[in-house]
Order: structure tokens, then sequence, then C-alpha cells
């Protein structure tokens, strides 16, 4: 242990030559490969870099480009929905008025065919009605009256009442 504490002169001296030599030989031999070397790094990790801002510019504008297309994909359709909705609005409402249009009409038509069975049972009921009048009277009478006559007197009689 003892050794290790203690200086000695010469091998400083040697230690310190070596060391010299090794760094001459390094910076005569080494230094401007190494330079290179730490240069061609410092490039390629420049380049890199720049590289790397291009890509990233790109795909901030490939980015701001696919947001636009996609907003005007979203606005097309939300016209095209508002579009749909509007023209099925319009189905439904042409529907309805088509419905009522065809209510109307059978209402209409009911009510005409109401009047022509109310007409009907009217024209039977004084047909009828004439009928046995002239059996009643002939029975009163105990002879047979002209029929078609008499029937013309009895309708005008009954044509003078009022119709319900």
């Amino acid at each position: 242990m003892e050794g290790l504490l203690n200086v000695n002169p010469g091998t400083i001296i040697w230690t310190i030559i070596n060391f010299c030599v090794l760094l001459f030989i390094v910076l005569k031999f080494g230094a401007k490969p190494i330079a290179n070397a730490l240069k061609a790094r410092e490039d390629k990790i420049n380049s890199d870099i720049e590289a790397a801002a291009k890509a990233n510019a790109v795909a901030q504008t490939l980015m701001k480009e696919t947001q636009a297309k996609f907003n005007a994909a979203q606005q097309e359709i939300t016209a095209m929905i508002s579009k749909g909705r509007e023209q099925s609005e319009n189905l439904v409402k042409k529907a309805a008025e088509e419905a009522e249009k065809i209510k109307q009409q059978k209402v209409s038509d009911a009510t005409r065919e109401i009047e022509r069975s109310k007409e009907q049972a009217l024209k039977e009921l004084r047909t009828e009605v004439a009928t046995l009048v002239i059996t009643a009277t002939e029975r009163i009478l105990d002879e047979k009256l002209d029929d078609e006559r008499h029937r013309n007197m009895i309708e005008s009689y009954i044509a003078k009442l009022p119709n319900n």
C-alpha cells in the first residue's frame, strides 16, 4: 500500500510523455476522421430535423385539407338530411290532402246516394199511397174508376203536400 501513495517523478514524466505521444498520434491521424464523423452526424441530424419539419408541415396541410373536406361533407350531409326531411313533410302533407279529398268525395257520394234513395223511397211511397187511395175509393164507391185519371189527380194532391 505504501507504493501507491509514494510519488515517483520518473513515472510521472513517462506518463506525461506517453500521453503527449498518444495525443499527437490521435490528433495527427484521428482528428480529421473524428471531426468528419461528428460533422456528418451533425449534418444528418440537421437534415433529419428539417425533413421532420417538412413532414410536419405537410401533415398539418393534409390535416387542414382533410378537416375542410370533413366540414364540407358534414354540411352536405346536413343539407341532404334537411332536404329529405322537407320532402317527407311534403309527402305527408300531400297524402293528408289527398286523404281529405277522398274523404270529401266519399261523403259527397254518400250524401247523393242518400238523397237518391230518399227520392226513390218517396216516389215508391207516393205510388203506394196512390194505389191504396184508389183501392179504398173503389171499395167505397164499389165501382171501378178510370185508373189513370184518378192516379194523376191523386199524385197532384200528394205533390202539393210538404216534402219531409
